[in-house]
């Protein structure tokens, strides 16, 4: 009876909230079909893949894949440049859109304030394809404006696309200036939550700015800084697939090659693809992608800080 009337209190709540419930069941539906129906195909990693056989027919291998790439001669430079990639991503990336919240913060002339916003949130919008055509108008050696202001100063023309030592300074750092507006948005909502109170407290006691960001400001925002820091550990091991594969070139492949890159290469490329080596891949970049997200929330936990859960 209990059961009964209960199941019948949820049915009345759907009905009352059908648009709630419509809104929500796109996003599962997205989820469903992109993120979770995939793993069934994730066991092909564990056997050696047959179209005419399918998924379940093909003969099963274990760890033969994994192997196979750990032993490879190419595992640890594509795994350093992955590495080294978004590492340098995170640690460049991270603090920019944190300083650009606190200056629009404290900004008090309003037409300033909407143009830098406006200005620093529409790089987000352009295709990823557009900015490295962009960059490549940008730096090239004959017509490229930076280096003709580069020759002008006395310097050498140089071809910065085809350097290897260039690509991870100009892929980062061309991503701070186009995600730079969007990703402080979110650290102005948590600024806009912190209680007035204390800042006009902190006016009376004389505290300057640079006090009141350092002692009121960061401390209100560093919840929302360490999880959308713990997420960025999370993804790590994935880079921007579609800018890297953009941006290479025989010349700077040495430094360039990352794992998205390389599996998109041996899977989809390759004279004869290996559909299973490529999935092997694929699986162990998102496990270490977990283990990575798992320490990084369970250190945040024991230092007293927010965490996922």
């Amino acid at each position: 009876m209990n059961a009964t009337y209960s199941s019948g209190k949820k049915l009345k709540r759907i009905r009352r909230n059908w648009q709630l419930y419509l809104l929500f069941s796109l996003p599962l539906l997205y989820v469903m079909l992109f993120h979770y129906y995939p793993m069934y195909g994730a066991q092909i990693a564990f056997k050696d893949f047959n179209a005419v056989q399918g998924i379940w027919g093909s003969d099963w291998v274990g760890l033969k894949h994994f192997k196979q790439f750990v032993e490879s001669y190419e595992f640890w430079r594509v795994l350093r440049n992955t590495l080294l990639l978004s590492v340098y991503s995170l640690v460049v990336g991270f603090p920019f859109p944190i300083i650009l919240a606190l200056g629009l913060n404290y900004a008090s002339h309003v037409f300033f304030k909407r143009s830098v916003q406006m200005i620093t949130y529409a790089p987000h919008f352009i295709s990823v394809v557009v900015i490295v055509g962009i960059m490549f108008q940008l730096l090239d050696p004959r017509l490229g404006v930076v280096n003709r202001i580069g020759e002008a100063l006395g310097f050498e023309a140089v071809n910065m696309m085809a350097k290897p030592e260039w690509f991870k300074s100009l892929y980062v750092f061309s991503d701070v200036w186009q995600n730079v507006g969007f990703a402080c948005i979110i650290y102005l909502a948590a600024l806009s939550g912190i209680d007035p109170a204390q800042h006009e407290a902190a006016i009376m006691d004389g505290a300057s700015i640079p006090k009141r960001m350092w002692h009121i400001d960061l401390p209100g925002i560093m919840p929302v800084a360490v999880i959308i820091f713990i997420l960025g550990m999370g993804g790590i091991m994935s880079t921007g697939f579609e800018k890297v594969l953009l941006m290479q070139n025989p010349l700077n492949i040495r430094t360039s090659e990352v794992i998205d890159t390389y599996v998109y290469k041996v899977g989809l490329v390759s004279a004869m693809p290996n559909y299973s080596y490529s999935t092997a891949i694929g699986l162990f970049k998102s496990v270490v992608g977990l283990l990575l997200l798992l320490g990084v929330n369970g250190f945040a936990r024991k230092i007293n800080q927010e965490s996922l859960w």
